[in-house]
């Protein structure tokens, strides 16, 4: 156990600036990033002094309490995790070393519009890499057993399972485990789980955290007798069934049909330039493209040798089709919005992303958010806050430019009442402000 908590935390980084820490360079700099795996790694931000401190206490209470032979599982399941991330992290890196390799040309970074597309973890609040963040989710689910076994192995199950059905499976067996104890809890046949049973090994045991997750509620190991059979087979047995014990238990049976899946959030990277004639001018990282190099080039070659005479027979519906297969190509959009000064509010967001998202970020950024405001789309299409559409059904992918404008009518009034045109940004994003190269 500690060479896994010691493996964990040499592994794990934490970023500790707030959502309001952005980037200060200039366009090419990257953010603080976690990287998981071997190789190079930038400085960062180490565990804070109160987290250090309950590691310790965690480690020393772990080597001075004698560990019995019997239920030591989720120790042997935790290591086998351990060594399964290690080398998912080296398969992870190289598979997406491979996948960038093949996507659209790199370009040189002080060319780029952003840096890179780039995700934080909810649990730990890193910056991370998109090739990192499996791995570092898992490594940060794994630290959460010495504090609430019980919400580390729902998150496991939850997050490291990526079929749905068999989670869903597994999940109403072990709540089935849970109400039959509840409703029969001095029927001791209740309260054993034969791990060599068919249901179990099929159901429950190919998920991973479920063991944990029954550990967690305080079954333990024990090898039993079983009737016609020479040898002791493994049970994992609930020794104590107080009434209190048993409403716990109901608890963490609703906690465990609850749960969610832990997904990295995408990192927006708001940023602010000022008044620029390059504002219409984006050049971006391969991570925004879902096409290779190849296919790209193929596509262009088709487009320009169709173009006109596509132009003369394609009907309505054949170009709302061909528009639809040209958004597919993107899985993220790079948006600029020119706001009344003159300056520039960028932000990254997922093709699919609806409208909502787009104007729920901009109040985020202005002072005043409360106030109406309207945007104005490329070819002067005005969007809807209150439509449910996606930034690519609204032509906005790969890249666009957006015009950002108070409503008229509210101005009006203000500026009848005396009183003063707002203020835009709020002080944290102006503090970062940069030139647009």
């Amino acid at each position: 156990m500690k060479k896994l908590f010691d493996g964990i935390k040499k592994d794990m980084k934490f970023k500790t600036a707030g959502p309001g820490k952005k980037l200060t360079d200039d366009t090419s700099t990257k953010p603080d990033v976690v990287q998981s795996g071997s190789g190079a790694r930038p400085n960062r931000h180490g565990p804070s002094e109160g987290s250090q401190r309950a590691g310790a206490a965690a480690l020393a209470r772990i080597e001075q309490i004698p560990r019995p032979k019997l239920g030591t599982s989720q120790d042997a399941i935790r290591n086998q995790v351990k060594r399964e991330l290690e080398a998912a992290s080296l398969a992870e890196k190289d598979k997406a070393e491979s996948e960038e390799r093949s996507k659209v040309p790199v370009m040189a970074p002080a060319c780029l519009s952003v840096s890179g597309v780039y995700f934080t973890c909810p649990l730990t609040g890193a910056t991370l890499a998109k090739s990192d963040r499996e791995v570092h989710i898992k490594e940060a689910i794994l630290m959460r057993f010495e504090e609430d076994p019980v919400e580390a192995s729902v998150m496991m199950i939850h997050t490291f399972n990526k079929d749905r059905d068999k989670v869903k499976a597994a999940i109403d067996i072990m709540s089935k485990y849970i109400e039959n104890i509840c409703k029969n809890p001095t029927e001791e046949k209740y309260r054993k789980i034969k791990l060599g049973n068919k249901v179990y090994q099929e159901k429950v045991r190919s998920v991973e955290g479920s063991r944990e997750f029954l550990e967690a509620l305080g079954f333990t190991s024990i090898m039993l007798p079983v009737e016609g059979k020479e040898e002791d087979e493994e049970f994992l047995v609930l020794l104590e069934y107080s009434p209190d014990a048993l409403e716990l238990m109901q608890e963490r049976r609703d906690r465990l049909q609850r749960g969610e899946p832990v997904r990295a959030q995408l990192d927006r990277q708001p940023q602010v330039f000022r008044s620029s004639p390059n504002a219409q001018r984006f050049e971006l990282p391969s991570e925004f493209y879902n096409m290779t190099s190849e296919e790209l080039k193929k596509e262009q070659l088709q487009r320009s040798e169709l173009v006109e005479k596509n132009a003369m027979l394609r009907t309505k519906v054949m170009r709302e089709k061909e528009e639809q297969r040209e958004r597919r190509k993107y899985n993220y959009t790079l948006l600029r919005i020119r706001l009344p000064d003159g300056s520039l509010l960028q932000g990254t967001f997922y093709a699919w992303d609806r409208l909502p998202v787009l104007f729920a970020f901009i109040r985020e950024s202005l002072v005043d958010g409360w106030q109406p405001f309207e945007l104005i789309a490329p070819g002067g299409q005005k969007l809807q806050e209150s439509e449910e559409m996606a930034l690519a059904e609204c032509n906005l992918v790969p890249a666009a430019l957006l015009t950002f404008a108070w409503d008229a009518a509210v101005q009006a009034d203000i500026a009848a009442a005396g009183g003063k045109s707002p203020a835009l940004l709020k002080p944290s994003l102006l503090e970062t402000i940069r030139t647009l190269s």
